[in-house]
């Protein structure tokens, strides 16, 4: 009939085929379209890191590119000679000024640290290639504290003798310095944190290095100095009866005892402040 083949005409025709597929699929919400994209747009959160690493004040261990130049440095007095490649020891920008004011040296490259203690310069150079220096920093998960590897407790103190304050200094303090003189401050901060875990260091020992800090250090040094002031005035018992404190003070000739002196000012008064009643 014209019926039936009017609408079999209708049902090839193309607008019935278009909705004819069109209607079979379900329309979706916009909370079921926002739920799958939320789905399809999820992305994975960055692993948290370990308290070790977290904290960690070493920098990473450097590899050196082969084709680096060798630089040759002399140290102390003795002229003691150690060798680095160019490309770590230009972490350092004292140490890269000083490679590239021998740009055009055809002989290879050489530079003089005459008041460097070769030990210390030693540490130096193993912190630039391995990102730390002996005895090396380690973390103890139970304990949830710092170490130091490889410490015999018998031995002391790790010191070096210096004759500008006339005493042993301590070896984490010297490369603070050195440290701050070759503008690494990451190296600066991992000799403050080991010399936090020195412990049973004589009150000499402690002066000597603090005037050494310093004498070492500029006037705005925040760190270090402040270090030994706290130092001296947790340990003041036993300081007030040392006879090298009183001599020390005595001779004077280093702003270290009126910091000292503010210091513990500054320490009566909030003691003070923390039993007045309010």
């Amino acid at each position: 009939m014209f019926t039936s083949s009017k609408n079999k005409s209708y049902r090839d025709s193309f607008s019935y085929r278009a909705g004819k597929a069109t209607s079979t699929k379900k329309e979706r919400s916009f909370k079921e379209k926002d739920a799958s994209r939320s789905r399809r747009v999820v992305t994975q959160q960055p692993p948290q890191a370990s308290p070790a690493k977290s904290q960690a004040t070493s920098s990473s261990p450097t590899s050196p590119n082969l084709n680096s130049a060798i630089i040759t440095i002399s140290v102390g007095p003795s002229q003691r000679l150690f060798a680095a490649h160019e490309d770590v020891l230009c972490k350092s920008t004292h140490f890269a000024h000083a490679c590239r004011a021998q740009f055009f040296e055809a002989s290879g490259k050489r530079v003089e640290l005459p008041h460097e203690e070769p030990e210390v310069f030693s540490a130096v150079l193993e912190y630039l290639y391995k990102g730390d220096y002996t005895p090396k920093l380690a973390y103890d998960k139970k304990r949830a504290s710092w170490f130091l590897e490889d410490t015999d407790a018998s031995v002391g103190e790790s010191t070096i003798y210096q004759g500008d304050v006339g005493g042993v200094v301590l070896k984490d303090t010297i490369i603070y310095c050195s440290a701050h003189r070759y503008n690494l401050p990451e190296l600066q901060r991992l000799a403050l944190k080991k010399q936090g875990l020195q412990s049973g260091v004589q009150c000499s020992t402690i002066l000597s290095s603090a005037r050494f800090a310093y004498s070492n250090t500029p006037a705005s040094d925040s760190k270090l100095r402040a270090h030994y002031l706290a130092l001296i005035i947790r340990s003041r018992n036993t300081f007030k009866r040392s006879g090298t404190m009183q001599m020390e003070m005595q001779n004077g000739g280093s702003p270290l005892f009126f910091d000292l002196f503010v210091a513990m000012v500054n320490h009566l008064d909030d003691i003070t402040s923390a039993k007045s009643p309010r």
